[in-house]
């Protein structure tokens, strides 16, 4: 999309983090952005703010866990202001615990939020898009998805079926004027990962980038869409690694968690 302006966006997670940085700079780019999440009074601070500066922002208090209620809003959302341009998939939560002390209401909850919602979100878009032959979905994943991360087994595992899932859609689609990225950072800033790291306790943590970081990461592929987005270049490495001296990497990691 070379001009921005007046294209029309869905962010849900937008109540903080990454989510709310990219509703401020896919709206400053011009963008209607409806944002979603379930903390609805910090959407609507969201959205005034981005009215101030002469943004437009339409608000929905939605748990993207319930298929209904994202539908719903979707079909509002097209209903509203006539197309719908992209997706960006952002909400997700983490989970610090070994495999051994992972409780499956957990793992299955974990699922839901960050694999089910995903799926019922695209699912939702996907008619409309088409009617346009045109669009873009924008999952937001995780390193964790490229290389699994010890003591964060259950995350890695439902990152890693965002990123199989991503991959096989982008297939899909090919011909169709859809695009889909998947954009993987790295530790960052956010309230998600200062809770995980305090649940997690003292011990190396990795390096840390910024939302507003990511959020223009993710405004350069809305404009050039690419398959793979690595908000932090090295990580890039670090999955390729992964694939070509697997024992190396686990080495590394040992060494970094003693």
């Amino acid at each position: 999309m070379s001009s921005l302006a007046g294209r029309v966006a869905i962010v849900t997670g937008a109540s903080a983090g990454i989510g709310e940085a990219t509703a401020r700079v896919l709206a400053g780019a011009g963008m209607r952005v409806a944002v979603c999440a379930r903390r609805r009074e910090r959407l609507d601070r969201l959205a005034a703010q981005i009215a101030s500066v002469g943004g437009e922002a339409a608000v929905y208090g939605v748990d993207v866990c319930d298929a209904g209620a994202v539908r719903a809003m979707v079909d509002d959302v097209a209903s509203r202001w006539g197309r719908i341009d992209l997706l960006v998939n952002n909400a997700g939560r983490g989970l610090s615990a070994t495999v051994e002390d992972t409780k499956p209401d957990e793992f299955r909850a974990l699922l839901e939020l960050n694999v089910m919602a995903v799926f019922t979100a695209t699912q939702a878009v996907l008619p409309w898009m088409r009617r346009q032959e045109q669009g873009h979905i924008i999952n937001v994943s995780s390193i964790a998805g490229r290389r699994g991360v010890p003591y964060r087994g259950a995350y890695s595992a439902t990152k890693f079926a965002l990123g199989g899932f991503s991959e096989a859609l982008r297939v899909e689609l090919a011909g169709t004027g859809i695009s889909v990225s998947l954009v993987s950072p790295i530790g960052t800033a956010t309230e998600f990962h200062e809770a995980e790291t305090r649940r997690a306790g003292p011990g190396p943590h990795g390096p840390i980038q910024s939302s507003e970081h990511v959020a223009r990461c993710i405004l350069r592929c809305v404009r050039r869409p690419r398959p793979e987005v690595y908000p932090f270049r090295p990580s890039r490495i670090l999955s390729l690694a992964s694939v070509i001296a697997p024992r190396l990497v686990d080495l590394g990691l040992r060494r970094l968690l003693r």
